[in-house]
């Protein structure tokens, strides 16, 4: 009788373990899909630990990392952190890891249906500067048992300030976890002439114009709005400027084609500091559009995916102020990608094609800016192909 009762604790204990281990290996994910950006404070009272961060980021504000670095970071930080947390007030907090997280899990949907061969796929929100930081990433991605990840980055056009300083902190964290042999990886590095997602900012471009008068549509000049970079990253061969400008040039090209005959301009915004940085500035084009008479204008922010202080607050709020006081009378902007299905539909389009090319990279990933002596600057660890 104990044999027998023996016999079936241990048969039913087995199928328990059998079902247990099938249930996690249908569960852990074949593909991971690492969702690359800056972040952003989603709470006003994480400005502090944010800017933080960014100001001591060699990648971005260089001033030679160290000691000197950790002493102006800590200077800068507390001088723009009032002002700064005051703007993230007014918007609410950012709202770039609630997009990217809604993003994420529409794209894993949508990966699961159109490329059953990679699933099941898990996306993994990864901040430069934010929670969830890359350590926390990839921690997440080790519980989960991850064997196979594409870094893909959600900034559009590639610089060393953005996604190159992104790509460095995670092989950094990386050798810190020791992770070195437990990953595939392969990069998405850029996508600034994907057609899917030039048609969601024409989408989202379409939709703003409607709500111009429809005898002055055609008059609408196209304000495209960029994150300016310092003309020193520019001198030195970052090829941000001409990714940008390439994005433009076919959005134009494709608008013109649906017959539309809008006006534009392209110009930078963001400035931080004294130094030189890209121009013309998005202020200074907003105020020379108002002494040349122009009463509407259609802001289009180009390099920003996901809304966030950049295009909620500084244009918004800020640009919008500059507008009337220059005269312009109707100054609107176009919405963030953020929930667009067209912009899902994108993202997913650019990983199957990705995982179809079988590439560890973009050919120009490997191209380091001139004079680049950075160690891990368009590195790559244990590559997929």
């Amino acid at each position: 009788m104990l044999s027998f009762r023996h016999a079936w604790k241990s048969s039913r204990g087995a199928r328990l373990l059998a079902r247990w281990k099938s249930t996690a290996a249908s569960t852990t994910p074949k593909t991971a899909i690492v969702m690359m950006n800056m972040g952003g404070p989603s709470k006003p009272s994480d400005t502090k630990s944010f800017l933080s961060r960014l100001f001591n980021d060699n990648d971005i504000i260089e001033m030679g990392g160290g000691t000197f670095q950790k002493l102006m970071a800590n200077f800068i930080v507390k001088m723009r952190t009032p002002k700064v947390e005051k703007q993230y007030e007014q918007i609410g907090g950012s709202p770039i890891r609630k997009w990217t997280e809604s993003q994420g899990e529409a794209l894993e949907k949508e990966l699961d249906r159109i490329s059953p061969e990679s699933a099941p796929h898990k996306a993994y929100t990864c901040f430069r500067y934010a929670h969830p930081l890359t350590e926390e990433a990839l921690t997440q991605m080790k519980a989960d048992g991850v064997k196979r990840a594409i870094a893909f980055s959600q900034f559009p056009h590639w610089s060393c300030t953005t996604t190159g300083s992104s790509m460095n902190e995670l092989w950094r964290q990386v050798k810190n976890l020791g992770m070195e042999q437990d990953v595939k990886w392969s990069l998405i590095d850029r996508w600034p002439l994907h057609t899917k997602f030039l048609d969601a900012v024409i989408d989202r471009m379409e939709s703003k114009l409607a709500e111009f008068d429809p005898n002055t549509k055609d008059k609408v000049v196209l304000l495209f709005s960029a994150h300016s970079v310092p003309m020193k990253v520019v001198e030195k061969g970052d090829v941000y400027v001409n990714e940008v400008s390439a994005t433009c040039k076919a959005i134009m090209d494709r608008w013109e084609a649906k017959g539309h005959s809008n006006r534009h301009v392209l110009a930078w915004q963001s400035k931080v500091g004294f130094m030189p940085w890209m121009v013309p500035s998005t202020d200074s084009a907003i105020k020379a559009l108002g002494k040349k008479g122009t009463k509407n204008v259609l802001a289009v922010p180009i390099a920003f995916t996901t809304d966030h202080i950049e295009t909620l607050f500084e244009i918004g709020i800020e640009y919008a102020e500059e507008a009337e006081e220059a005269g312009i009378t109707n100054f609107k902007y176009t919405e963030g990608l953020n929930g667009s299905p067209k912009f899902v539909d994108a993202l997913s389009d650019i990983v199957v094609k990705h995982l179809k090319e079988q590439k560890n990279h973009s050919s120009q990933y490997g191209q380091k800016c001139l004079g680049c002596s950075k160690p891990m600057c368009r590195k790559i660890i244990n590559p997929a192909f």
